[in-house]
């Protein structure tokens, strides 16, 4: 399929009907079927299929049992994981693509019986995360549809189906390499990270931490969806332009807080030094208070896990807007750095954990001197 002339709607202007029509015909659809779609108003809808899905579902369940060997059960438990509802009998709902990588999984699951928990473990993984991926996509395109400022469209200008669909099929051949290409290098980064964690011998160790805007209840009761939207992109955007600069990873984005986590305690102290900061230069963003703690970290499917974030969490909890604010572990790792200032806290209680011993982390000023404050 041939990208379209670009990805602006508006600058589809009348020639987007002419443009989806060749786009069908492309895939094989007749000028009968187009024209009968176009008057009936469909051809939005036919192309999203046709582009979507080149080859329509032409197999039920039963034809996937005989083609591929796996068993309705099988297929009904990796279909589900995948996130797909599984077709009634005799339903045509399987695609010639389905039927191949069915079949590719039934012949690793028959030359390795125990293969059938990962198989249905990744299935769950990849079904989630594509989820995600065709969720943000059509975001991004419905906000283009409703010529939204914030996606910087010219608002006011109506735009037509056909004018999205043959912007957002621009998209369709693109997205899958951006995955694949994606995809290595994410698994470049965990494999070496976990050989890393097995030669050292010591299990996971790491910086957790949570950052959140102050005062997002009261806020999103005062503005719109849209302006809440607004916010909350750039506060993403933030996020990870601050910890990908500094080897970091976000973990994920819980709404108005950024979970994130990096392997060195100076990196943790600098990205949640740059993320206060940050927020303060934004005239959108409020404050934002920032907990972190350093420590032993279990990491499952990309996500954390243990006391440590747990710690981390609680310690956001009790920090006052504008501060950040670290546990005892992370302090001793920070004390000999010129860089950093660390303020010890009245004990609090957190939840779990009983009275803990806290720092407040704040950057040395330029030109000071003095070492970090270790005693309490």
């Amino acid at each position: 399929m041939s990208p379209t002339p670009g990805l602006d709607p508006a600058a589809l202007g009348d020639d987007a009907l002419r443009v989806v029509r060749e786009m069908l015909a492309a895939q094989g659809v007749g000028e009968d079927e187009l024209d009968e779609a176009q008057r009936e108003g469909t051809l939005p809808l036919l192309a999203v299929e046709r582009l979507i899905l080149p080859t329509a579902p032409a197999h039920d369940l039963a034809a996937v049992i005989e083609c591929t060997g796996l068993s309705a059960a099988e297929i009904g438990k990796i279909w589900r994981m995948l996130g797909y509802p599984l077709p009634r009998p005799g339903e045509t709902a399987f695609t010639d693509t389905d039927v191949e990588l069915l079949g590719m999984i039934g012949q690793f699951m028959a030359a390795d019986p125990a293969a059938s928990d990962v198989v249905l473990h990744m299935s769950r993984v990849v079904g989630s995360a594509m989820s995600r991926v065709a969720s943000a996509q059509v975001d991004v395109i419905s906000a283009r549809a409703t010529g939204s400022p914030r996606r910087g469209e010219v608002a006011g200008r109506p735009v037509t189906d056909e004018q999205i669909v043959a912007s957002a099929s621009a998209l369709l051949p693109l997205v899958p390499r951006v995955l694949d290409a994606a995809w290595r290098r994410h698994l470049l980064t965990a494999i070496r990270r976990r050989l890393t964690i097995a030669e050292s011998g010591q299990g996971q160790l790491g910086v957790v931490g949570f950052a959140d805007l102050v005062g997002w209840t009261a806020l999103s009761q005062q503005v719109g969806d849209e302006t809440l939207a607004l916010i909350l992109d750039q506060f993403e955007q933030l996020a990870y332009d601050v910890v990908t600069a500094r080897a970091g990873r976000v973990v994920k984005m819980i709404g108005d807080e950024v979970m994130f986590t990096v392997d060195a305690p100076v990196a943790g102290a600098e990205i949640a030094l740059a993320l206060s900061a940050g927020a303060r230069e934004v005239d959108d963003l409020s404050e934002v208070r920032v907990g972190i703690a350093y420590g032993p970290l279990l990491e499952r499917e990309s996500d954390l896990y243990g006391p440590t974030v747990n710690l981390a969490s609680r310690i956001t909890g009790v920090a006052f807007p504008g501060t950040i604010v670290v546990n005892e572990a992370l302090r001793k790792e920070l004390a000999d750095d010129q860089h950093y200032r660390l303020r010890s806290m009245r004990p609090r209680y957190l939840k779990d954990f009983g009275r803990m011993p806290l720092w407040v982390l704040r950057a040395a000023s330029a030109g000071d001197g003095r070492a970090a404050r270790r005693d309490g």
